[in-house]
């Protein structure tokens, strides 16, 4: 998953590129990149690592220019090599600069035809890829000028050609920003703008909370297959973009990823979580009826929501069990598995007289590998728990995720050919309970009717595009098991030449 955001302003964006970027920061904590334009050039500065630490002062006064765009990143396949921080850039025609969020799943047909065109592909990105596509189809308006007809021309040409998941903000020099959605709106977007005395500023970002932080409000979410341009002289103009548009957001966005205080596609991320713990607590009443839990207790922090209010229908305790160490990352995008099980015990601590003597119910958004979930569940045991429930607000992960989210291959999903009662033998656990996709569904859709379906590949194997088989699969297994990412962690760390405005 990766966070973007880009601004057309009337003063210098750069200060307010990052700071949007750090509440964008739990979309991505691998690399992190802002292009700021100025007197007509490129101003970049992107390395591995978070905002904070990417960004030092001498790299922000170098980054002038009334206009920009920013990137968090982490990888979904392959190399986390510095050369692969975003946002990437091309020179031809004007100079284009994009950073992206999602997975092109044609990238590979997408880089051959592009080799035919000469163009070069310099990693192994599909952001590249969609950059160089896009400057592809710019390079055939053959003004001097782009009007705004012309830039949506060329991203309907974009659609044609690229399938998967796709938000993407771009900048062009001596244009504007483009930013754009795939048709079926997998990964968000929004929109909003800010008022000021001498003009109105326009800002994207992956996020709403990205423009709360900022002051901008909030406009409204770009739809599927949209496309949006903002000139460099502050003017807005909007255009559908694809031939058949039809929402189909990620439904993992508001299970896991995003923050509760933002609102994508209408949908409150925070009330979905509280719907999700009523279906949840529902559930656990109708089918352990003669349960025997003493109290209710989250797995920080995405859970808390959820667990809070499956604690109130159920009329139990609720209480923090655990504290988080906030200086630790992910666990489940960590690159070895041996490393991830040392990650838990440092991410999270047991507040033992919450624990002594008790039948505890944990509560997680999802299980993914089992590997955290079988830690914590040793972590209750150890703390004095007399026997340790798990409820997981999402359905079984049986599939890996091929729009965006780093999440592990078929076979390293723990869900992957099990059932329920041998899932809860393997992490320890003396019973577990999964959310039913019906009520994931429910529970996500009630906040905006408007949306008639979501996507769910992880839980069901549907892929919304239609364009992925086995072979496809196989191939993504290549890219994403631990060798792979272990063998591609450290290649190509000199991102000097990359740079426009060196560090």
């Amino acid at each position: 998953m990766c966070g973007i955001v880009g601004i057309v302003g009337l003063s210098s964006v750069n200060q307010t590129i990052y700071d949007a970027l750090t509440v964008l920061q739990h979309r991505g904590q691998d690399a992190a990149g802002i292009v700021t334009v100025d007197k007509n050039a490129f101003r970049l500065r992107k390395a591995n690592g978070l905002v904070k630490d990417v960004f030092e002062i001498k790299h922000m006064q170098r980054l002038q220019g009334n206009a920009g765009i920013g990137h968090v990143r982490y990888p979904t396949a392959g190399s986390s090599s510095a050369s692969e921080a975003q946002p990437f850039y091309v020179n031809s025609p004007f100079g284009i600069s994009l950073a992206h969020n999602g997975n092109l799943t044609n990238t590979v047909e997408l880089a051959e035809g592009l080799i035919k065109k000469r163009r070069h592909v310099n990693t192994t990105s599909d952001s590249e890829v969609l950059l160089n596509l896009l400057a592809d189809e710019l390079q055939e308006t053959r003004s001097l000028t782009l009007s705004a007809d012309e830039v949506f021309d060329a991203i309907a040409k974009v659609h044609a050609q690229t399938r998967g998941a796709y938000a993407a903000a771009a900048m062009i020099i001596g244009q504007g920003l483009v930013a754009f959605r795939d048709p079926f709106g997998i990964r968000p977007l929004v929109l909003g703008k800010n008022e000021t005395p001498t003009g109105t500023e326009y800002m994207v970002a992956s996020e709403s909370v990205a423009l709360d932080a900022v002051g901008f409000e909030v406009m409204r979410d770009v739809a599927p297959g949209e496309a949006v341009y903002i000139s460099l002289d502050g003017q807005l103009f909007t255009r559908q973009c694809a031939v058949e548009p039809s929402y189909a957001p990620c439904i993992f966005e508001f299970v896991y990823f995003a923050r509760p205080d933002s609102s994508i596609d209408k949908v409150s991320v925070y009330a979905s979580r509280v719907n999700m713990g009523a279906k949840l607590g529902a559930k656990i009443q109708k089918e352990w009826e003669d349960y025997d839990i003493d109290v209710v207790i989250p797995i920080p922090e995405t859970s808390c929501d959820i667990a809070l209010e499956i604690a109130r229908g159920m009329d139990l305790p609720y209480r923090q069990g655990f504290v988080k160490n906030r200086y630790i990352g992910r666990t489940f995008i960590m690159p070895g598995q041996q490393e991830r099980k040392k990650s838990v015990r440092r991410k999270l601590n047991a507040i033992k007289t919450e624990f002594t003597g008790k039948n505890v119910l944990l509560v997680d958004d999802s299980i993914v590998r089992g590997t955290t979930s079988e830690q914590i569940i040793e972590m209750a045991r150890e703390a004095g728990a007399k026997k340790v429930y798990f409820a997981s607000a999402a359905p079984e992960i049986r599939f890996p995720n091929v729009y965006g989210i780093d999440m592990p291959t078929t076979n390293e999903l723990i869900a992957h050919g099990r059932d329920a009662d041998e899932i809860a033998k393997i992490i320890g656990a003396d019973g577990i309970i999964f959310q039913d996709l019906s009520d994931l569904v429910e529970a996500v859709g009630m906040e905006n009717p408007e949306i008639k379906r979501f996507e769910t590949s992880v839980f069901d194997g549907h892929y919304i595009t239609n364009d992925v088989d086995q072979a496809y699969l196989d191939h993504l297994t290549q890219l994403r098991n631990d060798d792979a990412k272990a063998n591609n962690k450290d290649i190509g760390t000199n991102l000097e030449m990359h740079n426009v405005c060196h560090p």
